[in-house]
């Protein structure tokens, strides 16, 4: 009877093999959902993972055949070649686009506006530089140093006027600080570099191997070159200018130079069939083109021309004969005529051009406007003041201003004066050479240095952004007929003292008129936008793969996994070298490991796996009676 309690109970806590089973598949299906179940954020386990991932389902063409070709070694070795191979010339066309993109094309616009025209500023000049008063006496001196040294060098006795011969008693006592400066740059004839090495035995040297010129030393006399001219009469000339231009600058004030005699010079003006008067011009004085008046240059009252034509234009009646005028600076006759815009210099050097006596000259105008993108498209300046050099003109920036003005800068600074012909600059005088002894040394280097852009003024000055241009173009008839010669000079001998032996050679006329209404204006407009570079990326990548952005997206998705996969593995691998490095136990401390990493929180717990070995006891019924073991199963029944 003792012992089927215990029996008993041996049998009750048993569990049956199949439900123990069935309860640790649960757990690890369960275990299996636990870790499936998906999160925020989750990562592929591989790289294998992730790229078979991607091209079994990115849209990008041909990267599905890397995954459905793998079995095939070679087609899955085609397949990664040509498609690297398409991805890397699809780059290279976007490295000509980006290229493209930042050398800022422009595209030029032509476009033609009909509209009232605004007369241009038309300056005119007499081209000869007039005799004045204040330094007709130096003058005369100059030209009897001139007409010896001609006398000296070509045999040829120049002819004064009747005022010359008048100071003849005068000059030896008033010439003496002017004959001493021309004396120290004298003219002189000089051979030229091919024929100074000749041998002894050559012939003579004809005087057609001569070149002439004068000559310009420092200070001290140590160095000198000599300015020579292959020209006799180009030579004088220069030569007469440098000293001419000294004179000038030894004047006070430019006022005294003021003798304009409009209505000895204009005997007729007309504009749009109006008289002009004197509120219609402003006078300058030009040291080698004389007398000189600008028309249409006050701001508040421009002409407006509404019809093209001879008759809506400007029309001059100039005298061109060349009494009291100075001959060693003009050789030709006539007038200088230039037409520019207004708030702009009359450079007659440059846009300049002669008008003949007994010639009518019809010149007719087209207006051209020129617009260019500034910044990045092109080198230009809107008003001049992001040039790093002053303008001293009181004008508008253009770049013969600004070139002019470079040069002034540097003569000041090198030479210690200003050139005459430019404006001057505060607090600096012209070159005089009662002053500046060799001022004329340093000046023709600095010319040649400026001309050979060593001074760098032709990259300093940049051209505006907005200039407007007037193309010319002129036709030449003889004025007046032979019918109509007589009438007309008698009129106008009455009415302006028209006292002249040769009548043709002392009068000219001038017309100016636009050639037609309208103007054209030249624009520029970037030629590859923002809008056009995406466009053509966007064209590139269907071409060479047949995606759109989203292709893109997929592509930007891929590398944000592929970097976040390194950084877990590498993460994983810093952590096992640190768990994996021996560490020696401390004193006192038990040497079984058993008793090692118990206490909770000391260290990562890391997930294991518990497995259950289930031995099947042995049956021990046998050892018992057979009776007694029916009746205690009876029983426990």
């Amino acid at each position: 009877m003792g012992t089927e309690p215990r029996g008993g109970s041996v049998k009750t806590g048993k569990m049956p093999e199949g439900e123990k089973t069935r309860q640790w598949k649960q757990e690890e299906d369960q275990q299996q959902k636990e870790e499936k179940r998906e999160g925020l954020i989750e990562f592929y386990s591989s790289y294998k993972e992730l790229f078979q991932f991607f091209c079994s389902n990115t849209t990008i063409h041909g990267a599905i055949r890397l995954v459905c070709s793998k079995n095939n070694k070679m087609k899955t070795a085609f397949w990664s070649v040509l498609f690297f191979l398409t991805f890397g010339l699809m780059y290279w066309q976007f490295g000509i686009l980006y290229k493209e993109y930042f050398s800022y094309p422009v595209s030029l616009n032509l476009n033609l506006n009909s509209d009232r025209l605004t007369f241009p500023a038309v300056t005119l000049c007499t081209l000869n530089p007039y005799r004045y008063s204040a330094i007709r006496k130096k003058l005369d001196e100059l030209d009897q140093i001139t007409r010896q040294t001609l006398l000296d060098l070509y045999d040829y006795n120049m002819s004064l006027a009747q005022s010359d011969w008048s100071t003849l008693s005068t000059r030896k006592r008033s010439s003496r600080s002017l004959l001493h400066h021309v004396q120290r740059h004298p003219l002189r004839r000089q051979k030229r570099d091919n024929l100074v090495n000749l041998p002894e035995n050559s012939p003579s040297v004809d005087k057609n191997d001569w070149k002439i010129g004068f000559v310009l030393c420092n200070e001290n006399n140590e160095d000198c070159f000599h300015q020579a001219y292959s020209s006799g009469v180009d030579a004088v000339r220069e030569w007469y200018s440098f000293h001419y231009i000294n004179i000038l600058a030894q004047m006070p004030e430019a006022k005294a130079l003021d003798e304009s005699d409009f209505e000895n010079f204009i005997y007729a003006c007309r504009f749009n069939e109006a008289t002009c008067d004197k509120a219609n011009y402003t006078h300058f004085h030009h040291p080698l083109y004389g007398n000189c008046y600008t028309f249409n240059d006050n701001s508040s009252s421009l002409w407006t021309s509404s019809m093209p034509g001879i008759n809506n234009g400007l029309s001059l009646v100039v005298r061109t004969e060349q009494n009291d005028f100075i001959p060693l600076l003009s050789t030709v006759t006539g007038a200088r005529v230039m037409v520019h815009d207004q708030n702009e210099p009359a450079f007659m050097d440059d846009g300049g051009f002669n008008v003949r006596p007994g010639i009518e000259t019809s010149i007719s105008m087209r207006k051209e406007i020129t617009m260019r993108l500034g910044g990045r498209y092109s080198d230009c300046t809107e008003d001049g003041s992001d040039v790093p050099v002053q303008n001293l003109y009181s004008s508008r920036y253009t770049e013969q201003v600004c070139i002019r003005s470079c040069f002034q800068l540097n003569m000041v600074e090198r030479c210690g004066c200003a050139y005459y012909f430019y404006p001057l600059p505060t607090g600096e005088e012209y070159c005089d050479y009662t002053k500046h002894v060799a001022w004329g040394y340093c000046y023709y280097k600095l010319l040649a240095e400026f001309k050979a852009d060593v001074l760098g003024c032709f990259h300093k000055c940049r051209k505006p952004c907005k200039m407007t241009e007037y193309h010319l173009s002129a036709g030449y008839s003889h004025w007046p007929s032979a019918v109509s010669e007589d009438w007309v000079f008698h009129v106008l001998s009455r009415q302006n003292k028209y006292n002249i032996t040769s009548k043709r050679n002392g009068v000219a006329k001038v017309n100016i008129f636009f050639k037609e209404w309208n103007y054209k204006t030249n624009g520029e407009s970037p030629a590859f936008t923002v809008v056009t570079l995406l466009s053509q990326f966007g064209n590139q990548w269907s071409l060479w793969f047949g995606s759109s952005v989203l292709s893109v997206m997929e592509l930007a998705e891929l590398i944000l996994d592929f970097t976040a996969i390194t950084f877990i593995l590498a993460l994983r691998w810093f952590r096992s070298r640190q768990q994996l490095s021996p560490t020696a136990p401390p004193p006192n401390s038990h040497d079984n490991t058993a008793f090692q990493n118990e206490a909770p929180g000391l260290s990562t717990p890391h997930r294991f796996t518990v497995e259950a070995v289930v031995t099947t006891l042995p049956s021990y019924n046998s050892l018992e009676p057979h009776g007694s073991s029916r009746d205690g199963e009876v029983g426990h029944e």
